[in-house]
């Protein structure tokens, strides 16, 4: 039996769980259950502390796992990023105090306060530059305040709780974190994984693209194809009237309502626009 780490709580967890029951798979109605086993998949499901996760994948006792990007890399476990699922985005960025002149080469010798002290850590080793690391459970924006540290490394999303501590980001991002797929390294992967994979791959596909359905006359078919390549090729088929025909295509849902203008510009008619649950390509 397959046995997969879930994160337990947090927006990770729900958006996690989300996926997987998309994907065909069963899962906890009550957040108290530690376990959850799916006998129509022969899968078992173990909710695990975010942070957590990777350790145990790599450990061998659970063969692969959901947890973040940014999470994985401060753990400093051996697992191996499979899949990235296109949720609980995140940017990880230096602050320090409004109207400072930091540069990341300029924290040489100061004092950086994190709640991910590995992944900081390797940062600066990767790079070169020597730092004192702070680590902090939390509350990272007030240490700066309270005379800690000299300049914070932490999670960024609009900035609004770093100006509330009067403090702004500097320098280019360390890292563009998400919710990601992990295994070990050496690990052989079981028709189950496989199947997994898959199976979550077309869902992260799905959630990014929509059918678009349109009618158009011949004259004006290879440019709206053009607009509409599909994912290998649009599909064509011919209407009653002999100079029109019917295209549906696989469009970038970030693109659609761009895509709609231009095919209404180059004459097609009839635009529809349609979600996809699942796929397979």
């Amino acid at each position: 039996m397959l046995k997969v780490a879930i994160p337990n709580k947090g927006s990770l967890s729900e958006s996690a769980i989300t996926m997987l029951k998309e994907a065909g798979y069963r899962q906890r109605t009550d957040s108290r259950d530690l376990t959850l086993i799916d006998t129509e998949n022969d899968i078992e499901f173990y909710y695990l502390r975010p942070r957590d996760i990777a350790v145990y994948v790599a450990s061998g006792e659970l063969e692969v796992g959901i947890t973040g990007r940014d999470l994985l890399i401060d753990s400093g476990a051996v697992a191996t990023e499979v899949l990235a699922l296109d949720f609980g985005k995140s940017t990880f960025r230096f602050a320090a105090p409004i109207g400072n002149s930091f540069t990341e080469k300029n924290l040489a010798g100061k004092r950086i306060a994190t709640a991910y002290p590995g992944l900081v850590t390797s940062h600066f080793k990767k790079v070169g530059i020597e730092v004192e690391v702070v680590r902090l459970d939390g509350a990272v924006e007030s240490s700066v305040r309270l005379g800690v540290a000299d300049a914070i490394a932490d999670v960024v999303s609009t900035g609004g709780t770093l100006r509330q501590a009067g403090l702004s980001t500097f320098g280019e991002a360390i890292l563009h974190s998400e919710a990601i797929l992990i295994e070990r390294p050496s690990a052989l992967r079981s028709t189950e994984v496989e199947t997994l994979l898959r199976r979550l791959q077309g869902v992260v596909i799905a959630r990014q693209y929509v059918l678009v359905d349109y009618d158009v006359k011949s004259e004006f078919l290879d440019a709206a194809c053009a607009l509409t390549p599909g994912i290998e090729s649009p599909t064509i088929s011919p209407l009653q009237r002999s100079d029109w025909n019917a295209v549906r295509a696989m469009v970038k849902r970030s693109d659609i309502n761009r895509i709609m203008d231009d095919l209404w510009k180059v004459g097609a008619r009839g635009i529809l626009v349609t979600d996809i649950h699942a796929c397979r390509l």
